[in-house]
């Protein structure tokens, strides 16, 4: 039922989307050199690794030189990619990934295979579900640049808030439902409007 309802609401939805897609992707494009495209490797289901598809919002080989992981304030974001990321239109993409069956619409976000090779045991028990575009951990983290560059940048992700996400991730494996995923999407559809006029608002 699960895979069902992804696909109910990621094929129209990507459908959709897709000429606000395009626009982002004609904007990377004319702001940096390189793909409009990111294809980053991370860990999905029972452990396996894909590519997850994103709008390209930092400069072309950032990856390899730098962290895994994004701090507020990152030199390698460009100009593009600093609203793409605000947005969150650089997600969008990833409903491609939905209809491919890498990842769900809700679950743990998936992480890099750099962080996954610390993950306990217990922690491991994240990977028995697809990952997901959106979950509680991504709402309760929204702000997670920030924190990280307050709290210390890349060493604190490992030791602080990566523990709390994947806490928070363990109880969706427990306890996820149908309905809670609706709830959850339900949650970021308001989040989301909520953050874009916010901001409409400061900019005026």
């Amino acid at each position: 039922m699960k895979r069902a309802f992804d696909l109910a609401i990621a094929i129209p939805a990507l459908v959709l989307v897709s000429p606000v897609i395009g626009v982002a992707a004609l904007a990377v494009k004319l702001d940096s050199r390189g793909s409009a495209f990111y294809r980053g490797e991370r860990i999905g289901l029972e452990g396996r690794p894909f590519r997850i598809l994103k709008l390209r919002s930092m400069a072309p080989g950032a990856d390899r030189v730098g962290p895994a992981v994004t701090i507020a304030g990152d030199p390698r974001i460009t100009r593009v990619g600093r609203v793409l990321r605000r947005t969150r239109l650089d997600e969008l993409p990833q409903l491609w990934n939905v209809i491919r069956g890498d990842m769900s619409l809700v679950g743990p976000r998936p992480e890099h295979p750099e962080y996954v090779r610390l993950y306990t045991p217990e922690q491991r028990r994240v990977l028995t579900v697809r990952p997901g575009i959106t979950s509680n951990t991504s709402l309760a983290f929204h702000d997670e640049e920030r924190l990280l560059a307050k709290h210390g940048g890349e060493s604190s992700y490992a030791v602080a808030l990566l523990p709390q996400k994947l806490a928070l991730d363990l109880e969706y494996v427990e306890h996820h439902s149908l309905g809670g995923d609706l709830q959850i999407l339900g949650r970021t559809f308001v989040f989301a409007v909520t953050r874009w006029f916010r901001r409409s608002s400061h900019q005026q």
